[in-house]
């Protein structure tokens, strides 16, 4: 099969092939699956200066589709589901015990005959009609939110200030050449002795990251950060925000597929994006998974490559049915240098989209690897 890119038996086979040889296990075989309906439910807790206790377990509902039987064997979905749930929460969030302070509930059912059968057919297709989109370069301000994130939920910053956790959230917002960012950042009470305890923490953590960012500033002037705005000092347990879990899912706020951050890690209200979720969905068919990575490595690579691009966003639109490396439509916006030609990147914009389309096997294998995180 020489058709470049797209992944029917001939490319399915070389790609069974290549993860067998590269693991010592039995070649991968992804069944049709979508569980992007994922629902976490806050539970409930009492902090406390010192150490406080949780009340009630948070609960992680998984909804949607999965494929429960292959070819007379059944596939323990359920099970699955919750190990793979675990091992997130026990890398990600150290202080939550998955086994103790967290519930499961399975309302996944098996998918549609249609849209299983997809994966049964010679040249694997999209099993949506759907459009995502991708940009690059970052703005610098975009770049700050992620390293301000990155910075507060480091080891080194861990080991420094034990008493922050994991559930932090980052606004910014521009004006002209200074930049002011709001942090929420959880947190953890026993590490918290008393309310004056709490404040001096608090403005060392703030102070940490202004030195932290502001060797980052290339064009901006100023730099403001406000950390935890609800504080009140003198209102006691009201006037802080102290968690036991490092997360404010313990008894505050739910969660839901696709409402956080968009696959960069980044929800930019002046750019251009899709309702699509991400995560969950399937990473060999489902192109509100494939199709919104794609976009942004698409756009990093035409910025990085070609001479002249100042800014650039790319679009892809699915149609059901279609082959994946067919794209019902590629669209390439270009925002040029100053003094720069758009018709002069009409051809080289043209071979990098083929380029990628071409490798969507080793992309979409790196998927199934999970080499590309999609938050």
């Amino acid at each position: 099969d020489k058709t470049p890119g797209l992944l029917g038996k001939v490319q399915r086979d070389w790609l069974a092939r290549e993860l067998d040889a590269k693991a010592d296990r039995p070649a991968v075989i992804v069944a049709h699956h979508n569980l992007d309906k994922g629902l976490l439910v806050a539970g409930q807790s009492r902090p406390a200066l010192g150490g406080g206790e949780v009340l009630a377990p948070m609960r992680l509902i998984f909804g949607d589709r999965a494929t429960a039987e292959v070819n007379g064997q059944t596939i323990p979905v359920g099970e699955i589901v919750v190990d793979a749930a675990q091992a997130w929460v026990r890398s990600h969030l150290p202080r939550i015990d998955p086994a103790i302070h967290l519930t499961y509930q399975n309302e996944i059912q098996p998918g549609s005959p249609e849209l299983v059968d997809i994966f049964a057919r010679e040249v694997l297709a999209a099993n949506d009609t759907s459009a995502a989109v991708g940009y690059a370069p970052l703005t610098e301000t975009e770049q700050l939110v992620l390293a301000t994130e990155s910075f507060l939920n480091s080891a080194a910053f861990k080991a420094q200030f034990p008493m922050i956790g994991e559930d932090i959230k980052v606004m910014a917002f521009r004006r002209d050449r200074e930049l002011s960012l709001t942090v929420a950042a959880a947190f953890v009470d026993r590490h918290v002795a008393s309310e004056r305890d709490y404040f001096e923490h608090k403005e060392a953590v703030r102070g940490e990251l202004l030195r932290h960012l502001r060797p980052q500033l290339r064009t901006l002037d100023s730099l403001n950060i406000a950390l935890n705005t609800l504080d009140s000092p003198a209102r006691g347990m009201g006037g802080m925000y102290l968690t036991v879990l490092g997360t404010s899912a313990e008894g505050a706020d739910g969660g839901e597929v696709g409402r956080g951050n968009r696959v960069n890690g980044l929800i930019s209200l002046h750019r251009p994006m899709s309702i699509e979720a991400a995560a969950g969905k399937n990473p060999v068919s489902h192109v509100g998974k494939i199709y919104s990575l794609l976009a942004h490595q698409l756009a990093g690579r035409i910025s990085a490559q070609v001479s002249g691009v100042d800014e650039v966003t790319v679009w892809l639109a699915s149609q059901i049915g279609r082959p994946l490396a067919d794209p019902w439509s590629v669209a390439v916006e270009i925002t040029p240098l100053a003094g720069a030609e758009g018709t002069e990147f009409e051809n080289s914009v043209r071979l990098l989209v083929e380029s990628e389309l071409a490798g969507l096997p080793a992309f979409v294998e790196r998927l199934i690897r999970g080499e590309l995180p999609v938050c």
